[in-house]
């Protein structure tokens, strides 16, 4: 799984300089899909049947502004003061890594750089509850706190996941507070942890395509995701780059 996640991330790293005005996002999907298999990966996404009636079509989710995750490439094009998340999975000899992350495209305004801000550490507040002996609703606890304190909501209807030899397996993780029994964190699991907030109320509704879920109120969202493995020193992010660093850290423009 390590080395599935870092493959991921290297994938990540590929496709950041096309995140740009103009940019074509079935375009993004296949150099994305070019990226995993150069690397030796299948893309965990193609094909994948979840709750929609029909597989899941592309490699990537890309999503733009009022679309929470699982928009589909298309023709459409990138335009400056948008935020787009791209979620992707990669197997590698039957195991998975999952990953998310949100930019912004050209210029913004202050609330969607404030919300891709707040999402991003959100995250990295959730990744740290992912210790031994410690509960699942306290991953989502934390999140949901963070977002709140700052005006954001956090999506409900959507959560993270197990993850392993399946894509996604148990238990669910929240990112919020949830009450009555929860599971006990225990060193060895692996989990995706990704926040999914909107800058307005946290409801959302399906397209009609069976899969793209955008804000019920229109207003724009956020979306990032790492795979975690819980480790007897504490969480250990899997989806990083293998000189351990976060790829939209090292990008130009993404991150301190």
């Amino acid at each position: 799984m390590r080395r599935a996640g870092a493959k991921l991330a290297g994938a990540f790293l590929d496709i950041f300089t096309m995140i740009e005005p103009g940019a074509v996002t079935a375009d993004i999907d296949r150099a994305f899909e070019a990226a995993i298999v150069g690397v030796g990966g299948s893309p965990a996404f193609k094909g994948y049947r979840g709750a929609a009636d029909k597989p899941f079509p592309a490699t990537t989710c890309i999503s733009i502004d009022e679309e929470v995750v699982h928009g589909l490439p298309s023709k459409r094009r990138l335009r400056s003061g948008q935020i787009v998340g791209i979620d992707a999975g990669l197997e590698l000899d039957g195991w998975f890594s999952d990953m998310a992350c949100s930019f912004l495209v050209g210029d913004v305004d202050d609330g969607r750089r404030e919300l891709w801000k707040v999402t991003r550490e959100a995250l990295y507040i959730g990744i740290e509850q992912a210790r031994e002996g410690r509960f699942i609703a306290d991953i989502g606890a934390a999140v949901q706190e963070h977002v709140e304190r700052h005006g954001f909501s956090v999506i409900r209807d959507l959560v993270g996941h197990g993850i392993g030899s399946r894509l996604h397996e148990e238990p669910p993780v929240p990112n919020y507070r949830s009450f009555g029994a929860s599971a006990r964190i225990r060193s060895g699991m692996t989990i995706a942890i990704e926040p999914m907030v909107s800058m307005g109320d946290w409801r959302i509704k399906i397209l009609r395509d069976g899969w793209t879920a955008v804000t019920a109120d229109g207003s724009p969202a956020a979306h990032f995701e790492h795979t975690v493995l819980v480790t007897d020193e504490g969480p250990a992010i899997l989806t990083l780059l293998q000189d351990g660093r976060d790829p939209w850290m090292v990008a130009a423009g993404y991150g301190e």
